[in-house]
């Protein structure tokens, strides 16, 4: 069930830009996907909670490795194409549309996992708590997400450029303070990595909900604040690159 007005608005916005998500170099990239399963490190036959799971594409590399998957999405569109995608998976995977703090129908889980889902959300405490909620004792909780900068000032601008260009937006985090989240949420055993990667400025813009032109977030977004995990950056011939670093932050459920 879709509940709140943010949640209502993102259904709308990922109904809309499934297909091109579903594409996107930093969201379909193989490799990051297999670092990401390898940074979870579950055991064989685990059974994963995706949070967010958009098309399947995190639920599919989990499935190659031996998991199990229940995935839940706020998004009509990006089930149906997780389900798609999984199918070859039988009843190994199974995707439902609806918001994470419904009565799910599975669990407890071995592990939760979350890739590009805490810059969308309302409230990243409740966001953590619940899947923490939803773990056997023992279990691993797991997220990548796309950072912001541990200065307010210069969090603060980043957001207001991600939000010009996508009005589901809600804060980029720094790396220290998601492993904050888990600690507050009683997580143990806490590991953080980080790794860069880029975006093209016109891709990213693209597959948004934008609230402004394209032209005034490009010159916003190069005039900075430089923000440590997500800036923009001229190139020769007049394009943009932006210089991104993920987190991904594990923990496990005493």
């Amino acid at each position: 069930m879709v509940g709140s007005e943010h949640d209502e608005a993102l259904a709308d916005a990922f109904d809309g830009q499934a297909a091109q998500f579903e594409r996107a170099p930093v969201q379909s990239d193989p490799a990051a996907l297999e670092r990401l399963v390898r940074a979870a490190g579950l055991s064989a036959d685990s059974l994963v909670l995706d949070a967010g799971c958009g098309p399947g594409l995190v639920s599919e590399a989990l499935l190659r490795g031996g998991c199990r998957v229940f995935g839940v999405d706020l998004s009509a569109e990006m089930v149906g194409r997780a389900r798609r995608r999984c199918a070859a998976f039988g009843d190994r995977a199974r995707f439902e549309q609806g918001s994470l703090f419904d009565d799910l129908p599975a669990g407890p889980f071995d592990a939760g996992i979350s890739r590009y889902v805490l810059h969308h959300v309302a409230d990243p405490d409740a966001f953590v708590r619940r899947q923490v909620e939803l773990l056997r004792s023992g279990g691993v909780l797991v997220l990548c997400d796309s950072t912001g900068d541990p200065d307010s000032e210069r969090a603060r601008a980043l957001d207001d450029v991600e939000r010009a260009r996508d009005k589901t937006h809600t804060h980029n985090l720094a790396g220290g303070q998601i492993v904050d989240l888990f600690a507050r949420a009683g997580l143990t055993d806490l590991r953080l990595s980080e790794e860069a990667y880029s975006l093209d400025f016109d891709e990213w813009f693209d597959r948004g909900t934008p609230v402004d032109t394209k032209e005034n977030v490009r010159a916003r977004f190069l005039a900075g604040p430089h923000a440590r995990g997500f800036w923009a950056e001229a190139l020769p011939g007049g394009s943009v690159r932006i210089n991104a670093i993920r987190a991904i932050v594990r923990g496990v459920k005493p």
